[in-house]
């Protein structure tokens, strides 16, 4: 069965490339724009891994981090944060996530971290 990978980015065309790049490394995938929509789909999705962008709209992808790490059933998938705020890895660690990819990115980077996390 193949590993199921849960997406958070507000960028319309990050999220496109990064769901059919994932998709083709034959992992199950799931894309949302919507920060709201994070929690019901870890929850209704079951996924093995979560990528956060960490600036969208309403909540960040750190408390989303947070939020998945501190709930009992959830707080062993790994989380990946994407961000383009260089130099805050420091703090984006404080969130608990698992990795964290600066933006722009390579793709072969992401892969690499994803199957580094879940495989």
């Amino acid at each position: 069965m193949s590993k199921r990978i849960l997406i958070l980015d507000d960028n319309q065309d990050i999220l496109e490339i990064v769901h059919e790049t994932l998709a083709y490394e034959k992992f199950d995938v799931k894309s949302t724009s919507n920060g709201e929509d994070v929690m019901p789909l870890v929850a209704e999705f079951n996924p093995n891994l979560v990528i956060l962008d960490y600036r969208v709209a309403g909540i960040n992808g750190g408390d989303l981090c947070k939020q998945i790490k501190c709930h009992p059933q959830y707080k062993d998938i790994p989380v990946i944060i994407f961000s383009a705020y260089i130099n805050h890895d420091d703090e984006l660690m404080g969130y608990g996530c698992d990795a964290i990819i600066n933006k722009p990115f390579d793709l072969t980077e992401l892969v690499d971290k994803v199957n580094g996390l879940i495989s």
